[in-house]
């Protein structure tokens, strides 16, 4: 008998439930599109469903960790309320936690939804040999987590790992969070599309031009117009993954990780834009460099790897499980990071 544990993934299309065991097997999973339900109540409802009939099916297996719930946006860990999000409208200050502890009787670990897919790759996936990563998710925008040492990095405030928002042009466009320049405007799909758009409008795309007119249209439209060589398409992904580059070099010189991961949705792009990654990387990070080109006669560093992300869409499910099956030492350490220290006055007599 193995123990096993509940992973759900949440996000803005579909709620997806599943039961791993803790030798990282996905057991079973169950799915629902998110636009059938509507409503807030009625999701947690079919989430706590769907939980309850995994638990019921596999209680002869083995004992159960526990459950662990990745969903998108803006999370109080505290308290597990959700203050808003972008992919679930009108779940401001939503009580997630409570109203799920409510209906199913036992503790649960809520986790922003890309914290919970770098856990899943830290656990099973592309960052599996190693202790410490971080991982940039493309979706809709751009998302991150950080693992240093096994432990998720939360911050002060439960907001680090917020690539997306990281400037990596200054007089770029205007970003909805005030800033200009995020690198969520040149990558995730809505950067793709709006570029394409707007290469389309020029009149100087008749290939994106075309595509644009198709209900089907996204960004995966202007990847494989990428791929069949349209420079203009190309240029976008180019814009990508130098934004990308620039972002990753920074990431790089401040925190001297040894894996660098991209997943998401928008990772499937991986062949259009991940070569400009590399050329900005190597041409703006002097730490990178030097873990591909030890001195003469030094002992030799490990390398510096950025790799796509292994575990595709259940990357969030894998690593939403994990969260109960780590010691509670570790997973309530990372909840409470960069607390000031007590200031301790000098003695005057001493």
């Amino acid at each position: 008998m193995t123990a096993h544990a509940i992973g759900v993934d949440l996000g803005g299309s579909n709620l997806r439930v599943g039961i791993v065991d803790d030798r990282g097997r996905l057991l079973e999973k169950l799915n629902t599109p998110v636009v059938e339900l509507r409503t807030s109540e009625r999701v947690i409802d079919r989430m706590c469903e769907h939980i309850q009939q995994l638990i019921s099916r596999y209680q002869s297996s083995g004992p159960l960790h526990g459950i662990g719930i990745s969903i998108p946006g803006i999370i109080d860990l505290d308290t597990g309320i959700l203050r808003e999000s972008p992919n679930l409208p009108g779940w401001y200050d939503y009580p997630v936690r409570a109203e799920i502890e409510r209906r199913l009787g036992t503790r649960v670990l809520l986790e922003n939804d890309a914290n919970a897919a770098a856990m899943g790759e830290f656990w099973l996936g592309a960052a599996r040999e190693y202790d410490s990563t971080c991982m940039l998710t493309l979706g809709t925008g751009v998302g991150g987590g950080i693992i240093i040492k096994g432990a998720l990095w939360h911050g002060m405030t439960g907001m680090a790992g917020e690539p997306g928002h990281m400037t990596v042009d200054p007089d770029g466009p205007s970003c909805a969070c005030g800033n200009r320049g995020c690198l969520e405007q040149f990558s995730g799909a809505a950067a793709i599309v709006r570029a394409a758009r707007e290469a389309a409008a020029s009149g100087k795309a008749p290939a994106l031009a075309d595509a644009i007119t198709r209900d089907d249209f996204s960004a995966r439209s202007v990847y494989e117009l990428a791929m069949k060589g349209d420079p203009p398409s190309q240029k976008i992904f180019e814009r990508s993954g130098r934004a990308l580059g620039v972002a990753i070099a920074s990431l790089i010189n401040a925190l001297n990780l040894p894996i660098y991961i991209i997943g998401g949705g928008g990772s499937g792009g991986w062949d259009a834009f991940s070569p400009y990654i590399f050329e900005e990387v190597e041409a703006r990070s002097f730490i990178y460099r030097a873990t591909l080109q030890p001195a003469a006669g030094a002992k030799p560093r490990p390398k510096t790897r950025i790799t796509r992300a292994m575990l595709g869409s259940d990357a969030g499910i894998y690593g939403a499980a994990r969260l109960p099956m780590l010691p509670e030492e570790v997973y309530e350490h990372s909840l409470h990071q960069g607390a000031a220290l007590p200031v301790t006055e000098p003695d005057p007599t001493t």
